[in-house]
């Protein structure tokens, strides 16, 4: 398929409208599962942990599944890919409302939820980047506010709906409400060629008779040989009888050393195709043996494994305040009457803030991203620690505001990737990345629940958290800073095709 070049406007801004809102009614529930959680204890019974796992899975299985996720969009198209996916997703949040136990919820919301929302993601940033080129940057930027939007409104409508109709009855109205993800994707018109022509059909009476002779049911050499031979040999004895027998006798010696090329013909084609499939295979192999060793390479760039170590920390430790805010302030005996505003919608804002603030000051030359984003590490992990000592919901407010502007440093990670690996090795190096980040999506909740289950109480779990996110920032500045730089350069040389993170405040 032929691409034109991205318009950087026209219908373009179409796809940006309908991918904002296929992200807000994709992750608007799972984002905002904080409000869904308070309610599965109470229904099924179960340890905080083993719930955790409904929200976890939900907002991680789609990051594990990013490489399945790109080679559907790739292979089927960003369209029918949104399409399927938005069934998923409706299907997945109808499906929950008739959960027997906590089990059913983890392939209904956690696995098929999760999956759709993988695949929309990736759907809607494939389909952004093919119509923008110069504007990439503020289209991406625009998309990516449609799932902190949803989780700011998703947690307050949630709650309402769970107060009017039950849980039940709020996951079916959810569901429906995510069929509009069909019509969002209906929208998402591929960007293809105009100037190539359509494909013409090709009509009967233009092919000639012996085609069909030897083509219309695929026959093998010899039926077609066959076939040959008897009119040859009908025409002639028609038109002459007496010679009838003689044509016979030479045409069939004729024919049969035509029938000895054709099968050896075919057999050097068999040859020929198996050749061909060996050194398919070699290559398929080979490209393998390619990726590893360029995934060696990569983590031999000492802050590129720095930064692989800091995600996978920051989603262990900084992920679960969006999914047990809310059970944090129920722990804290803190009245319902007092609140003003969900913690998970405060969160949800503030992302979008952060996400917007932070991206603006990347792009400034004098600020150094990789700095930028420790800081932001740094602060999550102070932050985290906080949330202790918080007695009541206006402490709680603002540590939900601030933990959500921090989580807003998504949008420079990609920054810090590209500074860390180039541009070359930028899809490589953010693959590997956000399968980890997913990971730590998914085993962080848990692991919260579980220490709760354990100590009956989330001081010694926030502990956990707010140590595990300072570890990482701290292990990315040490492999940062210059003076690490002049020693390991003195050291021993960077293997070819990687790139050393130049800490200056013009990088």
């Amino acid at each position: 398929m032929v691409f034109r070049k991205p318009p950087d406007g026209g219908w373009g801004w179409v796809i940006v409208v309908v991918s904002f809102f296929t992200q807000f009614l994709c992750y608007g529930s799972p984002l905002a599962v904080g409000v869904l959680y308070l309610e599965w204890l109470d229904a099924f019974g179960e340890g905080k942990g083993k719930t955790a796992w409904v929200g976890s899975l939900a907002n991680g299985i789609g990051l594990l599944a990013s490489p399945v996720c790109s080679v559907c969009v790739s292979s089927f198209g960003a369209r029918p890919v949104a399409i399927f996916s938005g069934f998923m997703v409706a299907g997945g949040l109808m499906m929950s409302s008739f959960a027997p136990n906590i089990y059913f919820l983890y392939v209904s919301y956690g696995i098929v939820v999760g999956l759709g929302c993988g695949l929309l993601y990736t759907a809607t940033v494939t389909i952004t980047c093919q119509y923008f080129d110069k504007r990439r940057g503020l289209a991406l930027g625009l998309i990516s506010t449609g799932s902190s939007v949803g989780l700011f409104i998703y947690a307050a409508l949630q709650r309402e709906l769970i107060e009017l109709y039950g849980l039940d009855g709020c996951l079916l109205i959810v569901g429906a409400l995510s069929l509009n993800i069909l019509a969002c994707g209906s929208l998402m018109r591929p960007l293809e060629s105009s100037s190539s022509p359509p494909p013409e059909k090709m009509f009967v009476d233009k092919v000639p008779d012996q085609y069909f002779v030897y083509h219309e049911k695929e026959k093998t050499v010899e039926e077609n040989i066959s076939i040959l031979e008897k009119g040859y040999i009908d025409e002639k004895c028609v038109n002459n009888v007496p010679d009838c027998k003689q044509d016979s006798i030479l045409n069939k010696n004729t024919l049969s050393s035509i029938n000895v090329n054709e099968k050896d013909t075919y057999k050097k084609k068999v040859v020929e195709q198996t050749n061909f499939c060996k050194q398919l295979a070699k290559r398929k192999w080979q490209l393998y043996l390619t990726y590893w060793k360029e995934t060696m390479v990569l983590f031999k760039n000492k802050v590129f494994s720095a930064l692989f170590v800091a995600i996978l920390l920051f989603d262990i430790g900084g992920f679960p305040p969006s999914l047990l805010m809310e059970d944090v302030a129920r722990s804290a005996n803190i009245s319902e009457d007092d609140y003003y505003m969900p913690l998970i919608s405060i969160i949800g804002i503030m992302t979008t803030v952060g996400k917007l603030i932070l991206g603006i000051l990347a792009d400034f030359k004098w600020v150094n991203t990789l700095y930028l984003y420790v800081t932001t590490l740094l602060m999550t992990g102070v932050a985290l620690f906080a949330i202790p000592f918080a007695k009541s919901y206006l402490t709680l407010a603002m540590l939900s505001g601030i933990l959500g502007f921090l989580t807003g440093n998504w949008s420079i990670f990609p920054y810090v990737t590209t500074k860390t690996v180039g541009i070359e090795k930028l899809t490589h190096a953010y693959g590997i990345l956000m399968f980890f980040a997913g990971l730590g999506n998914s085993l962080g909740p848990p692991i919260v629940g579980w220490f709760y289950d354990w100590t009956q109480e989330y001081n010694t779990a926030f502990y956990f958290s707010g140590l595990c996110v300072l570890l990482g920032g701290f292990l990315l500045l040490l492999a940062a800073l210059p003076c690490w730089n002049a020693c390991t350069n003195q050291s021993s040389k960077l293997p070819p095709n990687t790139y050393s993170y130049k800490v200056a405040s013009n990088a």
